[in-house]
């Protein structure tokens, strides 16, 4: 099917912080006409430093960037899980307003897309209306993360249950997802890609002489695990980058706090850094972080031993497992980092390849799951 593609998405393409999305969004504009509607973002986005704030001044016009047209749908408030069983009532009623609110380019570009790809979160409240609009559009779900492990409102999750059935198919980085959807929804195993130039190009250490261990993003992101490695091992320096006002109040001489910072940049720090982490706190829903963790995936391509909590560790051998709060083990689990060093790096699929199986998952016979699966819409 041709058309334009529209993604529909909390982040925004031109964000320095880098999701899945951004590196889909830009391998579909290599061929494609793509256009990107980023949604939540409100006066509240700001008070809780959304990564989207020094984008605030763009919102609510259309703007170009490398090719795909770009708009940031700013409101007053926008609806979010409020945490209180006796103001449901109040926060549904918020995500049924919101839903209506959607500005005339957002209706435009649905109405002329040939494909609507719908990033986890938000965008589930917009399903219905999509078919409504636009029957006749392939609706592709990408399932980035389990709803419950962002801390989404319980509404937007019995929404997606309902609506399921809308989808043409659904694409989930990690088989562990597979349980949150129903047997007559169509879901594909496409696991995340990674830039495969990176481990080549020649990156300047940005470290003086020392040991460094470097953190990239925010998401669960546990700021005990440097409160008490920190202490431990005074002789390595860590640096935080992108965990936000969390990771800002992180207060030690061998800690070093960095904002948001391009993908490029991070690089550097990773490649040269003696060993990684990825700080995520328990979390009963997030055992997939194991397949999906874009920082973890990172780590392992580029050759780098990383420190995480066991849960996301897995059987992968260049992950060294801690329990969140545990001193001791947080300690061996760093030593055996260092020990480790440096290893060949692991192989995975491109962005390239991880786009053409969303597009066309039948195509690719490793993305069945279940022997049944068949897109509502032949692709």
């Amino acid at each position: 099917m041709g058309g334009k593609i529209l993604i529909i998405s909390g982040h925004d393409f031109r964000s320095r912080r880098k999701a899945n999305i951004h590196f889909i969004a830009k391998e579909l504009a290599n061929t494609q006409s793509v256009r990107f509607l980023s949604i939540g973002f409100s006066n509240l986005s700001l008070l809780k430093g959304d990564s989207r704030c020094e984008l605030a001044s763009e919102a609510n016009r259309v703007c170009c960037e490398s090719d795909i047209e770009c708009f940031l749908w700013k409101t007053f408030i926008h609806p979010s899980n409020i945490g209180s069983r006796s103001l449901r009532w109040l926060e549904r009623a918020h995500f049924d307003l919101y839903r209506t609110r959607l500005p005339e380019v957002a209706l435009r570009w649905i109405g002329e897309a040939g494909t609507v790809i719908l990033e986890s979160g938000l965008s589930v409240l917009f399903i219905e209306l999509i078919r409504k609009i636009n029957p006749l559009a392939r609706l592709i779900y990408n399932a980035s993360d389990d709803l419950s492990a962002i801390s989404c409102s319980t509404y937007l999750q019995s929404e997606l249950d309902r609506l399921a059935g809308c989808l043409d198919w659904v694409r989930l980085p990690s088989r562990a997802l597979a349980s949150k959807f129903r047997s007559d929804v169509p879901v594909y195993f496409i696991p995340h890609g990674v830039d495969v130039r990176l481990r080549d190009q020649v990156h300047e250490s940005p470290f003086e002489r020392g040991t460094h261990a470097v953190s990239v993003g925010s998401m669960l992101f546990d700021e005990s695990f440097f409160v008490l490695a920190a202490d431990q091992f005074p002789e390595v320096q860590f640096h935080v980058i992108g965990a936000g006002k969390t990771g800002s109040a992180l207060a030690r001489a061998n800690i070093q706090n960095y904002g948001e910072m391009k993908h490029a940049e991070t690089v550097k720090f990773i490649k040269h850094a003696k060993f990684c982490i990825a700080p995520y706190r328990r979390n009963d829903h997030a055992e997939y972080l194991a397949d999906t963790s874009m920082k973890l995936l990172q780590y392992d391509f580029l050759g780098v031993p990383a420190v995480c909590p066991s849960f996301v560790a897995g059987d992968r051998p260049y992950r060294f497992g801690y329990e969140p709060g545990d001193k001791a083990s947080i300690r061996r689990a760093i030593l055996a980092a260092m020990r480790q060093g440096k290893h060949k790096g692991t192989e995975y699929l491109s962005w390239a390849d991880v786009t053409k199986r969303l597009l066309n998952p039948l195509d690719y016979p490793d993305t069945r799951l279940r022997p049944t699966d068949r897109p509502r819409v032949a692709a």
